[in-house]
């Protein structure tokens, strides 16, 4: 008994020192044949002494004092060939949706309990790398928001900056335009233009008063501007609670150009559309538009 005690005592000692550890690694430590070294591996199992693992190197488990888990992963060689992409795919992540795995890997993460834990979150089934705590996920979805706020972020001042320089590259046109028109004049004094100190009013800002009044008077909201150019705004507005596509035209007469244009930025966005002009359609554009309301469908003859 006193010897058994001892080789025991010994067990432990060898496995605390050499970490997990096979039978055949104990046995040829103690000098004893594997089935004697098998039967007091056991003994120290039942007595909760010890741990044994559910990876296999061979037949054989592996042996290890409750706090060596993070050891095993020395023996994750050893693993099959799906097990192992399996293992270094949550070692890597640390976490693995269950659902959208692959069937295989799915398989596999059931198959390496030493390595893959269980747990859901929300409701969602989850795996988590075994050193790992579950903690982590939940600090790593907060990360994952602040990060997906961040890249709005940096989105939303990309669209202010190129609003800035669509306003900047619109001033500059407008101030060329003056400069040019003062030359026509003959304002200019060695080459440089006296520019006039009464600000310039921009042409389409007394259409664009016109298109909302318009738009006022018939109750339609304007819910946001696609567009603006020296001969066209493109606005978003919500007639009757229906978001549609206003394009309006600052000319008296539009043409099959100005449809088609109208008709390619509302399929872009997904909107219906509706154009707006300072005059009436040309009238072979009146009787096309008539013509197409009674059309079907055109067959081609083969």
């Amino acid at each position: 008994m006193q010897d058994a005690f001892k080789i025991k005592e010994r067990i432990v000692s060898i496995i605390q020192s050499n970490g997990p550890s096979l039978p055949i690694s104990i046995a040829r430590e103690l000098g004893l044949s594997s089935l004697f070294a098998s039967a007091f591996l056991s003994e120290l199992l039942s007595e909760k002494r010890l741990k044994i693992s559910n990876l296999r190197v061979g037949n054989s488990p592996v042996y290890f004092i409750s706090g060596q888990e993070p050891k095993l992963e020395n023996f994750s060689e050893h693993l099959k060939s799906k097990e192992k992409e399996a293992f270094l795919l949550l070692k890597e992540n640390k976490f693995l949706k269950d659902e959208v795995q692959q069937p295989a890997i799915r398989v596999a993460l059931r198959a390496i309990k030493d390595f893959a834990i269980p747990f859901e979150n929300k409701g969602v089934f989850f795996w988590r790398y075994f050193i790992v705590s579950e903690s982590e996920l939940i600090q790593k979805e907060e990360i994952s928001k602040l990060e997906e706020i961040e890249i709005h972020k940096d989105e939303e001042n990309e669209q202010e900056d190129l609003e800035k320089e669509e306003v900047k590259e619109e001033d500059i046109f407008v101030k060329k335009k003056v400069v040019d028109s003062e030359q026509d004049s003959g304002l200019v004094c060695s080459g440089v233009a006296k520019r006039k100190r009464k600000p310039v009013k921009k042409k389409n800002d007394k259409f664009f008063n016109q298109v909302k009044e318009f738009l006022a008077e018939k109750s339609i909201e304007i819910v946001g501007i696609e567009g603006v150019s020296q001969g066209d705004l493109i606005l978003r507005i919500s007639d009757n609670g229906e978001d549609k596509l206003l394009v309006a035209y600052n000319k008296r007469r539009i043409g099959e150009v100005e449809i088609i244009k109208a008709n390619k930025k509302a399929e872009e966005i997904g909107l219906d559309y509706i154009i707006l002009s300072l005059g009436e359609p040309l009238k072979k554009l009146q009787n096309l538009i008539k013509a197409i309301k009674n059309l079907s469908e055109i067959q081609k003859l083969k």
